[in-house]
């Protein structure tokens, strides 16, 4: 598979290498996140090797770093299996909550969301119980600290992200699973959406919970890692519930059904006389073709209204034409997520719909997609 084309990088990171294919990246918040670990590992470093004075936090630092490495392998785990499936990943972030994979596309079937989902945490699985086997033969001192806090950690992310809400891992399973039983996606967003906002409400109410379950006092960093956590995991399950929601709309748009009549002339007619002809046709779309029929060019409505009716007898119609470049000719059969994607990735005024033969079938206007989608929304 070719490589990911290269895009600019969100505001705040920086790039850091490339792991199956993607660009790394570190949210300018991992240092935040790396400086709580370290204030939070030094008494515990303090207390395995005495007398160490500052560097008990370069080696909370460097714990941070470790941390980080099992999260990046957590991530690129999605990153492969979604390339196998075709999926391209342009990049993994590192932040202060954890990773993100940017996976472009959505799965096409449950099974494909399942995999890309669920071998994330079973990664994580893996390395902590890799770090359980180490610590048997791990000696004391900050290794043994390192091993140890390595093998919880990450067992504690497998298990809280097998947790069935979005925008966890467990989340996604769980719309796999009911997207499987139904044979709605949309069905299966909503449900894992609601298992979310759920989910955010729990971390919302664990302070509250943690002296009655564990016996320890909440600190007041407890009540806001839960607000953070919380807001995070409500956020982003009301996100994919919204995207769901208007993604169930697509299937109503079908461009054969949204295409406007067209004219077809050749590219060196003078403009009025291209509009005259258009008018008479009753045509509200006109395309030009060369001396052999083969359509090169798509009138810009906003190029004819710009060009004054005095000088449109003296300029050849190609002059308020958009040259047809690949991703203006679409298929005439083209609707749905496939025609939101394809307008997505070249926007455009106008595209050419054209039959699997070849011909022309007339021009789709990107207006009249637009207020076909909303009218589907009443």
């Amino acid at each position: 598979m070719p490589d990911t084309p290269s895009r600019p990088r969100p505001p705040g990171t920086f790039k850091v290498g490339t792991v199956a294919g993607s660009d790394v990246l570190v949210s300018s918040s991992w240092f935040l996140v790396a400086g709580l670990i370290a204030i939070i590992m030094a008494p515990v470093v303090e207390v395995a090797q005495p007398g160490l004075g500052i560097w008990k936090y370069v080696a909370g630092v460097a714990f941070a770093v470790i941390l980080y490495l099992s999260v990046l392998l957590h991530e690129a785990s999605h990153a492969i299996v979604a390339r196998r499936y075709g999926f391209p990943v342009s990049s993994i972030t590192l932040h202060f909550l954890g990773g993100m994979t940017a996976i472009d596309g959505e799965a096409r079937r449950p099974r494909q969301e399942f995999w890309i989902a669920v071998v994330g945490p079973l990664t994580s699985l893996a390395v902590g119980l890799v770090g359980l086997g180490l610590h048997q033969v791990t000696p004391d001192g900050l290794l043994l600290i390192a091993v140890n806090g390595l093998a919880g950690a990450n067992l504690l992310v497998g298990l809280l992200n097998l947790v069935p809400g979005l925008p966890l891992d467990g989340g996604r399973v769980l719309k796999s699973l009911v997207w499987k039983i139904t044979g709605s996606v949309h069905r299966g967003t909503i449900v894992a959406g609601w298992g979310g906002r759920l989910t955010a409400i729990a971390a919302l109410g664990w302070p509250l919970l943690q002296e009655r379950i564990f016996g320890t006092q909440a600190e007041p960093l407890d009540f806001v890692l839960a607000v953070v956590i919380a807001g995070f995991l409500w956020q982003g399950a009301t996100a994919a519930m919204s995207s769901a929601r208007l993604r169930s709309r697509l299937p109503h748009l079908v461009a054969r059904e949204l295409v406007r009549s067209t004219l077809v002339v050749p590219s060196d007619l003078p403009l009025s006389e291209a509009v005259r002809r258009a008018h008479d046709a009753l045509a509200s779309s006109v395309v030009t073709v060369t001396s052999s029929g083969v359509p090169v060019g798509i009138v810009s409505e906003a190029a004819l209204a710009a060009t004054p009716e005095d000088r449109r007898p003296w300029v050849p119609v190609s002059t308020v034409a958009r040259t047809i470049e690949d991703g203006l000719r679409l298929p005439a059969a083209i609707g749905g997520e496939d025609l939101v994607t394809a307008i997505t990735r070249m926007p455009a005024s106008e595209y050419l719909l054209v039959e699997p033969d070849g011909s022309i079938l007339g021009v789709l206007a990107t207006a009249d997609v637009d207020r076909a989608f909303r009218e589907s929304a009443h």
